[in-house]
């Protein structure tokens, strides 16, 4: 039996000292090569200028614009000090000039419409307090026929698969922080009830092996969700 979902903060890491040590968790991610950069290039993601939703660190899309080529991208956040680790990795990238971090709810987003060729977002998708007005606002900043990439864990992973990813999660004070997430994250059923609410209804919905991915191209259709096992 699932348990009942547990709210998490819809703040962000504000504390400087959680930042760095969700850094150092993130930094050895990427080291270890669990990112999801090639399922977002592999959803069609690949050019352009992009939009990134709550990049924390910055390392997943450091590493998108390092597999790309021409591409841009923009991070929206709304943690400054998040904002202050991300910017310092992306210098050590070499990337200042093709991304750049904007203080922000991903609630009410600060773009115009119709400006950005894909937007993706992995772990946040928990913490947002009003995702059906985010899932719109993707909608919204998308240009026509532009695609999107969500992931996030989800509530009813498998247990031994939970209790191996807690055992593999350091540095070990980040461990509360993830259990928390997984109480907060969604099951497939309760996305796909979202997703009809919005303009993003069209989605795909897949379970992987730890979470969900939510993917699909911006339409103005109003078709039937559409499901992967």
């Amino acid at each position: 039996m699932v348990k009942p979902r547990v709210t998490e903060t819809d703040e962000g890491i504000q504390d400087e000292i959680i930042v760095r040590i969700y850094d150092k968790m993130q930094r050895r991610f990427r080291d270890k090569g669990w990112m999801e950069t090639k399922a977002i290039i592999k959803s069609g993601i690949n050019a352009g200028t992009v939009l990134e939703i709550g990049p924390g660190p910055g390392y997943l899309g450091l590493e998108w614009l390092k597999e790309t080529d021409g591409t841009n991208l923009k991070g929206v956040e709304i943690s400054p000090e998040m904002i202050k680790i991300a910017e310092q990795n992306a210098r050590e990238y070499g990337f200042e000039g093709r991304i750049e971090y904007v203080k922000s709810d991903a609630v009410h987003m600060p773009f115009e419409d119709n400006l950005f060729d894909g937007v993706f977002t992995n772990g946040s998708l928990h913490e947002w307090a009003q995702p059906e007005s985010i899932f719109n606002e993707i909608h919204r900043v998308l240009k026509p026929r532009a695609r999107f990439y969500i992931s996030d864990l989800r509530r009813d992973i498998n247990p031994l698969m939970k209790w191996f990813m807690l055992a593999m999660t350091k540095p070990k004070e980040i461990r509360p922080g993830f259990i928390s997430s997984i109480n907060a994250a969604y099951k497939k059923e309760e996305i796909r009830d979202l997703l009809l609410q919005t303009k993003l209804s069209a989605a795909s919905v897949s379970r992987t092996i730890i979470g969900l991915e939510i993917t699909g191209m911006k339409t103005n259709l109003s078709t039937p969700l559409r499901e992967r096992q």
